[in-house]
C-alpha cells in the first residue's frame, strides 16, 4: 500500500510520531520527517527517512514544497497544564502556536499535492480534544480547535478525493506523558500507558484501508491490562 509513497510526518523523532514514521519506512514509503531534534532526526534519517530541522512555532510553510503528498499526519504537539484562574496566556499562546497553528498552515502549503494524490491527512489528538478536565483547558482548547480543523477540512475535501482522519488516543506512554505526570506531581509508569507503537500500528492499518473506507475518528484508550 504504502510503496514509494509520500509521506510527511511532523513530531516524527518521538512517540507516536517517531512510530508512525518507522512503520511507514518499513511499509516502503519515502517519509520526510519533521522534528526539532538534530540528533534525533539523525537517528530517523539512518532508517531512511528524509529529515527537515523545523521549529513549529516558527514555522515556514513555504520552504516545505513537495508536487506529490500521499499521506500527511501532524503527530507534534505539546502540552502545558494549569487552571484558567492562574495559568499565563502565554501557555495558550504555545499550545495553540504547536498544536493548531502549525498543523492549519502546513496542511494549506501542502493541500495542493494532497489534492494530485488523492491523499490524506491524519490528525493525531487526543482524549482532551473531545473533553476538557480541570487544569487542562489550554491544552484542550488547542486540540478541541484541532477537531473543528479537521471536521470542516473533511467536508470540504472528501468529494475531491482526499480523507481525513483524526486519531484521539488516550495516555500513551511517550516523553510528553512522562512530562504530565511530572506537571501533575504523579509517578510516571509507561506500563500503565498505552504503546505507541500501538497507536501507530492503528493508524497505518487504517490508513491503508482501500478507498471504499473512509476513517473518520479512531478512539484509542488505555486496555484492561
Amino acid at each position: 500500500m504504502f510503496e514509494d509513497r509520500i509521506a510527511v510526518v511532523t513530531g516524527a523523532t518521538s512517540g507516536i510520531g517517531q512510530k508512525i514514521a518507522e512503520l511507514l519506512l518499513e511499509r516502503g514509503a519515502k517519509v520526510h520527517a519533521l522534528g526539532r531534534d538534530e540528533a534525533r532526526l539523525a537517528a530517523i534519517a539512518a532508517k531512511g527517512a528524509t529529515p527537515h530541522a523545523v521549529d513549529l512555532t516558527k514555522l515556514d510553510p513555504d520552504a516545505l514544497a513537495f508536487e506529490c503528498v500521499d499521506l500527511l499526519v501532524h503527530s507534534a504537539g505539546v502540552c502545558t497544564l494549569g487552571s484558567i484562574e492562574e495559568a499565563p496566556v502565554e501557555q495558550l499562546d504555545h499550545n495553540y502556536a504547536v498544536n493548531l497553528r502549525a498543523p492549519v498552515l502546513l496542511t494549506q502549503r501542502l493541500l495542493p499535492a494532497l489534492l494530485t494524490a488523492k491523499g490524506q491527512v491524519v490528525f493525531v489528538n487526543s482524549g482532551a480534544g473531545l473533553s476538557a478536565k480541570a487544569g487542562w483547558g489550554h491544552y484542550a482548547a488547542s486540540k478541541f480547535g484541532l477537531k473543528a480543523i479537521a471536521d470542516s477540512l473533511r467536508e470540504e475535501v472528501k468529494p475531491r478525493g482526499v480523507r481525513v482522519m483524526t486519531v484521539y488516543p488516550g495516555r500513551t506512554a511517550t516523553p510528553m506523558q512522562a512530562e504530565v505526570r511530572r506537571m501533575e506531581g504523579a509517578t510516571y509508569d509507561p506500563d500503565a500507558y498505552i504503546d505507541p507503537a500501538d497507536v501507530a500500528r492503528m493508524v497505518v492499518e487504517a490508513a491503508a484501508l482501500p478507498r471504499t473506507a473512509d476513517v473518520i475518528d479512531l478512539n484509542i484508550r488505555t486496555g484492561p491490562g
